[in-house]
C-alpha cells in the first residue's frame, strides 16, 4: 500500500559517483529492513544492498567496496552511495522497504 520514492539517478561517466535517496512514510519505519534492488532491460531484478533495522549492511559481490547503503530513521530515508561506477551498473534502481509496495525506481546510466 505504501510506496517509497526514489531519486538521485542520472547519467554518469564510468568511474563517477551518484548518491541515490529513498523516502517513505508509514508505520514502524525504523523496525523495517530496507534494500536497494536494480533491474536492467531483459534481466531479473537483482538485490544490490540491504540494511537491517539494527544498521547491519550487506552487499552483492558485484558492488562490494564501491557502494554504501545507509539509513536515517528519523527522516524515514535510506541512501545508496555509488562510487567507481561501471557500465554494468546501468539499471533502474529501486528502494524496497519490508512490507511496502514497490516504487517507480530511478534510472542510473553509466556511459561515456
Amino acid at each position: 500500500q505504501v510506496q517509497p520514492v526514489e531519486s538521485g539517478g542520472g547519467l554518469v561517466q564510468p568511474g563517477g559517483s551518484l548518491r541515490l535517496s529513498c523516502a517513505a512514510s508509514g508505520s514502524s519505519f525504523s523496525t523495517r529492513g530496507m534494500s536497494w534492488y536494480r533491474q536492467a532491460p531483459g534481466k531479473q531484478r537483482e538485490l544490490v544492498a540491504t540494511t537491517t533495522p539494527g544498521g547491519s549492511t550487506n552487499y552483492a559481490d558485484s558492488v562490494k567496496g564501491r557502494f554504501t547503503v545507509s539509513r536515517d530513521n528519523a527522516k524515514n530515508m535510506v541512501f545508496l552511495q555509488m562510487n567507481s561506477l561501471k557500465p554494468g551498473d546501468t539499471a533502474v534502481y529501486y528502494c524496497k522497504v519490508s512490507g511496502y509496495s514497490w516504487g517507480q525506481g530511478t534510472q542510473v546510466t553509466v556511459s561515456s
